[in-house]
């Protein structure tokens, strides 16, 4: 099975991240995309991310029902905090019969030089790059695999703008699935 790994901290995960992924599985020749939700990003701050197992589970219902969309728990189980070349080998390992592919925008993309092994990752995996405003450039590396450049559709959606809503008692109908806002609310998270 052919799977895209997309990795992110989804705090929270909005209607952004899921064209995004949707677009990536139909034109990409992928069976399924897995949201891989780090508990813990090496390059960014953790004292605004929600709990990892809340996050999760707002992965989970943004995804019920879609047989080709899955969140994954798999950084939970390996060393915090998460480098994604750790992860792919472990996934590569534990699942022999799938062919595992990275979907990382182009911001990360250019930042691929500053990740822990990068240079595994290239040479052992194939990378769709989805366009992101003011990161138009992609860089060539010669060692990758394969790198596939996508214009995916965005909705200039962040997850800082819905969490600053949340807190300011701003309503994010809209910008995230129906589950996921009344999840959010029920909880009062990000408030």
């Amino acid at each position: 099975m052919q799977i895209g790994l997309y990795f992110g901290s989804f705090n929270p995960i909005h209607h952004g991240h899921l064209i995004i992924a949707n677009f990536i599985l139909q034109h990409a020749g992928l069976d399924q995309i897995w949201f891989v939700v780090s508990p813990q990003n090496p390059l960014k701050p953790s004292n605004s991310l929600l709990n990892e197992y809340h996050r999760l589970h707002l992965v989970r219902l943004a995804v019920e029902g879609e047989n080709a969309l899955k969140a994954s728990d798999i950084e939970f189980k390996l060393p915090k905090p998460s480098y994604t070349a750790d992860t792919l080998a472990y996934l590569t390992e534990k699942y022999p019969d799938h062919q595992f592919a990275l979907v990382m925008g182009s911001d990360s993309f250019g930042n691929l030089p500053k990740w822990k092994n990068y240079s595994y990752i290239l040479k052992n995996y194939p990378i769709y790059v989805y366009k992101r405003p003011g990161h138009e450039a992609i860089p060539d590396y010669p060692e990758a695999k394969r790198i596939v450049v996508m214009d995916a559709p965005l909705l200039p959606i962040s997850a800082t703008h819905i969490r600053r809503n949340l807190k300011e008692g701003r309503s994010i109908r809209y910008l995230v699935p129906d589950a996921v806002n009344e999840e959010i609310g029920r909880n009062g998270y990000y408030r």
